[in-house]
């Protein structure tokens, strides 16, 4: 989003982070940045500095709603916040949060996914253990 530069500032845009280019990085022991963004503006910021994964987390409950635990956040919100993450994101990969309760079979996951990233994920996180990789 060029309205977001400051005067003399480059307009250069850095290649864009894959999960290829995550897995090199890795293998190379190169240090991986990934902070959590709810909105445009911070996404380009965090983007222009240079971070590699933005993650729309399910942490937005707490941060932005006010919820003591992240279980009311909907793939709604997420999608969301995805999308204006996404509108402010040059180079860095959009990772976002499925919700509690968006992946209880293949199928519910999959589906869900798909929601994420026609908002604008590159990726998406689950959390659990060895039980979900089945």
């Amino acid at each position: 989003m060029s309205g977001y530069l400051q005067e003399g500032e480059s307009t250069v845009r850095r290649k864009a982070v894959t999960a290829p280019s995550l897995l090199n990085m890795k293998s190379a022991g190169e240090k991986i940045a990934m902070l959590t963004c709810y909105d445009a503006s911070f996404a380009s910021l965090m983007d222009r500095s240079g971070v590699d994964v933005l993650l729309v987390g399910d942490s937005l409950g707490n941060v932005l709603q006010g919820h003591s635990t992240t279980l009311p956040v909907t793939l709604a919100d997420i999608a969301y916040h995805t999308a204006s993450v996404t509108r402010g994101n040059r180079s860095a990969l959009v990772a976002a949060d499925m919700p509690f309760g968006t992946y209880a079979t293949p199928q519910s996951a999959f589906d869900n996914a798909v929601k994420l990233m026609q908002a604008g994920a590159h990726m998406v996180k689950l959390e659990g253990g060895a039980w979900l990789a089945d």
